[in-house]
Formats: C-alpha cells, structure tokens, sequence
C-alpha cells in the first residue's frame, strides 16, 4: 500500500482499523454519496477530527480501500498460482479469482471482503474519474490496479507471446468483472448475465474466460 494513500497509516492502530471497518459497512449500506466523515465519527463514538488524522477526505479513504482490494486480490492470485507451471492454467485461476464471489477473509479481520467486493462493483470507477487522476497517478494511489493488470498481462504474453494488446486487455477484464455484475443487477439490457438460472458469478467466469482465451487465441 502506497504511503501517499493515507496520512497515517490505519492497520497500525485501534482507531484505523475501526475506521476501516465501519465506513466499508457504511459506504455499502449509503452509497459513497452519501457517506460523511461526521456519520462515520457518529457511527464509532469518535471525533470527526480524529479520522482527518487518517485520510485527507472521504475520497482518499474511497481510493485506499478499492486499493486495498486490488492488492488483496493479487495476493489471492499468488497464493493460487504459487505450484503452477502452466501459464494458460495460471491464466484461469487469475479470472477465477477476480469473477468468484467473495467471501470474509479471517486473515485479515478488520476488512469485510464481501462488503467491500459491493463497494468494488458499485464505487470503483469513482477513484479515477476525476479531475485530479493524473496528479493521483503521480503519487502512486493506483499501484496496487496496475501491480495486478501487470501481473496477470504476464499469463497473458506466456500463453500467446505474439498478442499485442497484453495489457490493455487485461484493465478490460478486470473492470468487466464486476461491471458485468452490476449491469445485471441494475442495467439488465445491457448484458446476458443473470438472464438464465445459471448463478452469475459462474455465468461472468465463463462469459470473461470465453472472452480472454478467444481474443488471445486469434
């Protein structure tokens, strides 16, 4: 995690944690619009002061969090691939893990991975659709996104070396993931997901592993 992400860092203290943990319950049951410093201070009987000490604003906490989530996920990846030679094996699980429904991580009990996987779905474009994304980029608030997208562009070149579009597939498949996921939830003309008995999940997996392996294969 990027240093440039918080003001201090919150998995060091009781306070950060709660912080974390509260306004991932939060920004999930109010949409981020409507989420406030002074409703998450209310909400852990804390001053609002207190969490400025943590983040600059409710945006960088936004940013910390989706990038939390991409650096858990590429961790998730790593630990699945750890014994696999195989590249369009390793390829697979990558697309496994970003599409299978996710689940409360013990390891790391001051997150709620499938609260915070809603957030993702619904919130995540919201960190770079600004004005300031250039400047974000320069500070380094997107690394985690872009150490993934590197990563699994890696399976990609492996299984078909002469494909030309590495990464820029790979940003497609990660973003697709989970807007397929709310297209169906929300905008359901805009996609076959969800139409059938088939659970979703199982059906984007498939849909995105067609996708990958049919564009690399040409």
């Amino acid at each position: 995690m990027s240093s440039n992400l918080y003001l201090r860092d919150p998995q060091e203290t009781e306070l950060g944690r709660k912080i974390l943990e509260v306004s991932i319950e939060m920004i999930d049951e109010l949409g981020f619009e409507k989420f406030t410093f002074r409703k998450l201070a209310a909400k852990i009987e804390s001053a609002e002061p207190s969490i400025y000490r943590y983040f600059e604003n409710k945006h960088r906490l936004l940013v910390y969090l989706i990038a939390w989530y991409w650096n858990w996920l590429e961790y998730r990846i790593d630990f699945s691939t750890q014994n696999i030679a195989k590249p369009e094996k390793q390829l697979k699980i990558a697309i496994d893990v970003l599409t299978q429904k996710k689940e409360k991580d013990l390891l790391f009990p001051s997150i709620d991975e499938a609260a915070l996987y809603r957030i993702v779905i619904a919130e995540s474009d919201k960190t770079y659709l600004t004005k300031q994304v250039d400047d974000d980029n320069k500070e380094g608030l997107f690394l985690g996104f872009k150490s993934l997208c590197k990563k699994i562009a890696g399976y990609v070149r492996l299984v078909n070396p002469k494909y030309e579009f590495p990464h820029a597939l790979v940003s497609t498949l990660m973003q697709m993931a989970h807007q397929q996921l709310f297209f169906s939830d929300h905008l359901p003309s805009l996609t076959e997901i969800g139409t059938t008995n088939e659970n979703v999940y199982d059906m984007n997996r498939r849909f995105l592993t067609d996708m990958v392996f049919k564009t690399i294969d040409n």
